[in-house]
């Protein structure tokens, strides 16, 4: 636990010593909140839906932390090109140690950056329904870091270069997010698109982060926490086989 602790500590001290990450990672969600929130509210409101703004924010949490968390996987290339991976796995500690550690840490600032868009939201306009519902966001917020976080770790794990992680980021996550009905209600979308959603584990992420801070939910909760558990299970074991074959 000593080891996992240590490696949770260095990417929280990494985190906080990146003024420019903090600030770059607010900069995509808060355009989205005012271009998207206010751009199309009105159409939105037009069309008898309500607020935008309260239907927009749990979406671009969710796109917060699952951006945050591929970022993961990139540390890690970086880590093998400056010497310190080699050093951390020839130490005799179990690389599911080495990789849960650096997982959990990456997970704390990617949930740490979702509800600092949590409190940005606030001050323009979003009100949750029920204060003690939206508390429980952080345990959705927490299993969709973790699980975007193993899932970067098994990527990094055998992409030796930036640009294609960068590649495998833009060919999986965008689609990921975009297909997830964060940025609009899939009420009256075509077939195709409802069915890829039920598929998409984001979709249930955002919808449990609907039902705690908005009291609506498509899927329904319980359907969601399977889902996430799912997910949760099958991308840290993924994350942790291919983690045990990374070469340095």
């Amino acid at each position: 636990m000593r080891i996992m602790y240590y490696l949770w500590l260095r990417q929280i001290k990494r985190y906080f010593r990146s003024k420019s990450r903090i600030v770059g990672a607010i900069g995509q969600p808060l355009l989205f909140l005012l271009a998207l929130g206010y751009g199309l509210g009105s159409v939105y409101k037009a069309a008898g839906q309500g607020n935008y703004l309260q239907f927009l924010v749990p979406g671009i949490m969710a796109q917060t932390v699952l951006f945050s968390s591929m970022f993961y996987g990139a540390m890690i290339i970086f880590d093998r090109q400056f010497g310190f991976l080699k050093e951390t796995i020839v130490a005799p500690v179990s690389r599911l140690k080495i990789m849960l550690g650096g997982a959990i840490g990456g997970a704390t600032t990617a949930v740490m950056q979702g509800l600092l868009v949590f409190i940005i939201s606030l001050a323009l306009g979003f009100r949750p329904y029920n204060w003690a519902m939206a508390s429980i966001s952080i345990i959705f917020l927490s299993a969709l870091a973790l699980s975007i976080t193993a899932f970067s770790s098994g990527i990094g794990s055998f992409v030796q270069d930036m640009q294609g992680f960068q590649a495998i980021n833009q060919f999986l996550v965008f689609p990921l997010y975009f297909l997830s009905g964060a940025l609009y209600p899939l009420t009256h979308v075509p077939t195709w698109l409802k069915i890829i959603a039920e598929i998409n584990p984001i979709s249930y992420t955002v919808d449990a982060l609907r039902w705690s801070m908005l009291g609506t939910s498509r899927f329904g909760i319980i359907h969601d926490c399977i889902a996430l558990a799912i997910t949760l299970i099958v991308l840290i074991v993924f994350g942790a086989l291919r983690f045990r074959h990374i070469e340095a």
